[in-house]
């Protein structure tokens, strides 16, 4: 984790853009990232200095922050005011090694965010803090001038953004991030070109399907927070910093968010499993259903490709398909695990199909129905199509005619 010392980006006058590469292959021990992630920290600089968001306390992470810190000639007992966003240990989980280079600084934080603070550094016994809500300002002179506004639940319920006056900086945290490495020397969307910003946006949506998408009635709600503040940069926790258009990573948030709540696009998501081969022999009927209508469709194979991968497909597919065998009475366990974590995404409202295959006895509907149930999913299924062993041509017959009638609906 060492030797991963990156270059301080000023963004404006007096704001400096500090930033970590995660080299781990898993964000949150969960999410591949084989495009790496960056970790961004914002320093504002007036008569007096303000570090605004951190970063895990990864091996070699501060170490790689105070060094930028000091090409900035900037020392830690310099730093007056840290202001924590969001309080989740890939953002704070550095305060332990800045309370041994100063034990100076006073935290901002939400009233939650400092509870937080409590529960996984004891804060309130260890540093200066000071809560803020929607409102309160804090002067750094020099025409520098923080403004917080709370945007809970984005996605964790202490979460804020703090906003600096002179320049229209928005220090969102979490929210507008993306996955993604971000070079050294290239760090704002004006530095890229638009192939370029098209993989980032792709990252976003990957970022926003297995980090966000749960909290997507409350990223709306930020939104419409935000809608009177000026906004001229977006300097988030991960990705880019958004100078030439911030407006355009707003919009694919508000696109996403409302994606997740039912009105995605007219494509197709079909997810399938299969044991031995059974319910693999129908997948290309449905898939031909589909195309025959003219509609773009993505296919996934679970376990094999990564339920990261599925959930950002998903969220912008407004058809899902499902091929599903049963496994001892249940749904294969593999395809269940997809289900449950569309589920807890909230990914709501589809029109769906589901086909497979069964030995002895059936039994995946039955899961099936119970998970859509349990996450209040609504999901609206045309009549599924099950089959004994391999399918007959009867049935294959019928999984073409369920995807073509479920890709035709979509264009209605």
């Amino acid at each position: 984790m060492r030797d991963r010392c990156m270059k301080q980006n000023e963004i404006v006058p007096g704001i400096f853009r500090l930033s970590a590469p995660v080299q781990e292959p898993l964000f949150e021990s969960m999410w591949p990232i084989p495009g790496g992630m960056a970790m961004n920290s914002y320093i504002v600089r007036g008569t007096e200095t303000a570090i605004i968001d951190g970063v895990c306390g990864w091996d070699g992470v501060p170490e790689t922050l105070f060094a930028q810190l000091d090409a900035m000639k900037i020392r830690p007992q310099d730093i007056r005011y840290v202001v924590v966003n969001h309080l989740e240990p890939d953002h704070s989980g550095w305060l332990e090694e800045l309370m041994r280079a100063t034990g100076s600084f006073t935290v901002l934080a939400t009233e939650k965010g400092l509870r937080l603070g409590d529960a996984f550094f004891n804060i309130s016994s260890r540093f200066a803090t000071k809560a803020v809500k929607t409102g309160d300002t804090l002067d750094l002179g020099e025409g520098k001038r923080l403004v917080f506004v709370e945007i809970p639940n984005v996605h964790w319920p202490e979460t804020m953004a703090t906003y600096e006056t002179s320049s229209g900086t928005l220090f969102p945290c979490d929210a507008f991030g993306s996955f993604g490495s971000v070079p050294e020397d290239r760090f704002t969307d004006a530095d890229f070109t638009e192939e370029e910003l098209q993989m980032y946006e792709k990252e976003a949506l990957r970022y926003y399907a297995n980090i966000v998408a749960a909290f997507s009635p409350a990223v709306l709600s930020a939104i419409k927070a935000l809608a009177s503040v000026d906004v001229r940069l977006i300097a988030p926790g991960h990705g880019i910093v958004w100078k030439k258009d911030p407006q355009r990573i707003i919009r694919l948030y508000e696109q996403f968010a409302t994606w997740s709540r039912g009105t995605a696009l007219p494509e197709v998501t079909l997810i399938w499993g299969s044991m031995y081969g059974m319910t693999a022999k129908a997948v290309e009927a449905a898939v031909q259903g589909v195309k025959d209508e003219g509609l773009p469709i993505r296919v996934f194979r679970s376990p094999q490709d990564h339920v990261s991968d599925i959930l950002a497909s998903c969220l912008r597919s407004q058809g899902i398909i499902l091929g599903v065998p049963t496994y001892e009475y249940r749904m294969f366990p593999p395809i269940a695990h997809v289900l449950d974590d569309l589920g807890r995404k909230r990914i709501l409202h589809r029109r769906a199909f589901c086909f497979g295959s069964y030995g002895w006895s059936g039994g995946a509907l039955k899961e099936l129905e119970e998970i859509i149930a349990k996450y209040k999913m609504e999901w609206n299924f045309l009549e599924p199509v099950s089959f004994n062993g391999q399918p007959q041509k009867e049935d294959l017959e019928k999984v073409y005619n369920r995807a073509k009638a479920l890709a035709r609906s979509l264009k209605e």
